[in-house]
């Protein structure tokens, strides 16, 4: 008996204080003629000695995974005095999960499925205002409850509670919280593919954020998880359907129209169609240019080109991307700064027809791709530039100068033998390039007539392309 006392005292300590009942409390009367009902405030159930006894016997039972033994003394708990300790709640979700497997009962399985979601209001009731698992987080239990005790039949209901619990966590949330969401959102979606894309293209972006905030934080343990997890809800968007770009236009052409001054939904539009390459989309381009007027970033400086251009305005597409360049810059994405480069190279080749830029965005995007260690994509500027050369006539058109002029193939070549070394995936469209132009080099004939300019092994090309290179 004395050591029956002992541990009713020490848990008696580690419980919330014994709560009285409150008396009723009155409201003040609506009319002067008419008094109000009072307002009656529920009591907070007493937790009694046997509660606190009770909690030890359910969770020293729950340790040992003698989870029949631990559902009497829980059930009382549960059923007197709810608020007694949180346990009541994590070892009860352990509990009921047992014993819903373990019974064949259809009638038991119901009554246990109903418990299971029961239990997480009855949770949000009396812990909802704890600071490390406050509502939002119980949400989020309450949502797999609904997916692991119902399956299909409480989609939506299931969706709710999990979309109220990652608005409410963020990046703090569950992984296995942000993935069902997904999961359901996109069952949701495919019973009803028009009016359900929506919200599933809403509820993979931000659980697909999350994933990737969670994932690059180098203090969080399950980084690697969430990495591996983002991969799989982003092969889920993938494979939906619902990523094709008309059907995202469908979707946004008014959202856009109705938020032209709204930044916020304005970026988080334009990051979706970045996200899924639909950035030829007109709905995209509208978005980036409204959010580029309020607050100039890479995303709309770069959806501002790519739509300048698709109007032909080249100037304007390059200007535009040394915006681009300079913002993503201060974020520190590298890798966008090369692509905004090289964008910016083939443009300035291609349609403006100004080699010497060409080749300095080229030059540029190589030399950012280099400092982050990365050889795939410096290929490609390497053939912007050989193309650049081969397109140039440094020496006038006089019969001289068109046979100096051919010696900017033997500079061409070179950058094309450079891309395939630096990068194999362009290897095929290098000697492509080296096929084609390496039949117009100056002739033995050509270098003969020009003693004095073929004199040695080498060939320094002149004009902006200053390069020297060997004689072939």
């Amino acid at each position: 008996m004395r050591f029956k006392t002992l541990v009713v005292l020490a848990l008696v300590a580690a419980v919330p204080a014994l709560t009285c009942a409150k008396k009723p409390k009155k409201v003040a009367e609506e009319t002067p003629v008419k008094a109000a009902e009072p307002v009656v405030e529920e009591a907070e159930p007493t937790i009694t000695e046997e509660c606190v006894i009770n909690v030890s016997l359910f969770h020293e039972s729950v340790k040992n995974k003698m989870y029949a033994d631990a559902y009497g003394p829980w059930w009382e708990v549960y059923s007197t005095c709810p608020n007694a300790n949180k346990s009541i709640y994590t070892d009860g979700a352990k509990i009921v999960e047992a014993l819903y497997l373990a019974t064949t009962d259809a009638a038991e399985k119901e009554r246990l499925a109903k418990l299971a979601v029961e239990m997480q209001d009855k949770r949000i009731r009396y812990f909802g205002n704890d600071l490390k698992y406050p509502k939002a987080y119980i949400l989020g239990e309450k949502g797999m409850a609904y997916v692991d005790f119902y399956g299909d039949t409480k989609l939506a209901e299931a969706r709710e509670c999990l979309h109220q619990s990652v608005e409410g966590m963020g990046a703090n949330s569950k992984i296995m919280v942000l993935v069902k969401l997904v999961d359901v959102s996109y069952a949701l979606y495919k019973q009803d593919p028009n009016g359900k894309a929506e919200q599933f293209i809403s509820d993979y972006e931000m659980a697909s954020n999350a994933l990737g905030e969670q994932a690059a934080n180098a203090n969080n343990k399950n980084a690697e998880i969430a990495g591996k997890q983002k991969d799989y809800v982003d092969n889920i968007f993938a494979i939906s359907g619902a990523a094709d770009c008309s059907k995202l236009d469908e979707i946004y052409a008014a959202a856009v129209q109705e938020n032209l001054t709204n930044l916020d939904m304005l970026q988080k539009i334009a990051k979706l169609y970045k996200r899924v390459r639909c950035t030829e989309s007109e709905v995209y381009f509208t978005a980036c240019e409204a959010a580029h007027k309020l607050q100039p970033t890479q995303e709309s400086a770069a959806g501002c080109a790519s739509m300048a251009a698709k109007k032909g305005d080249y100037e304007a597409a390059v200007a535009y991307y040394d915006q681009a360049i300079q913002y993503a810059m201060v974020e520190d994405e590298l890798e966008d700064v090369a692509d905004y480069q090289y964008n910016a190279a083939v443009y300035c080749f291609a349609n403006l027809k100004k080699y010497p830029e060409a080749r300095k965005y080229a030059q540029a995007s190589i030399s950012t791709l280099s400092g982050l260690g990365i050889n795939k994509g410096q290929g490609r500027c390497y053939i912007i530039i050989g193309m650049a050369y081969a397109a140039s006539r440094p020496y006038g058109n006089d019969a001289k100068g068109a046979i100096l002029n051919k010696t900017v193939y033997w500079a061409a070549v070179d950058k094309f033998v450079k891309a395939k070394q630096v990068d194999p995936s362009v290897e095929a469209t290098a000697n492509e390039y080296i096929s084609s132009y390496s039949r117009y080099y100056p002739t033995k004939e050509e270098r003969f007539d020009l003693p004095n300019e073929f004199s040695g092994s080498t060939f320094y090309v002149g004009g902006w392309i200053g390069e020297t290179t060997a004689i072939r």
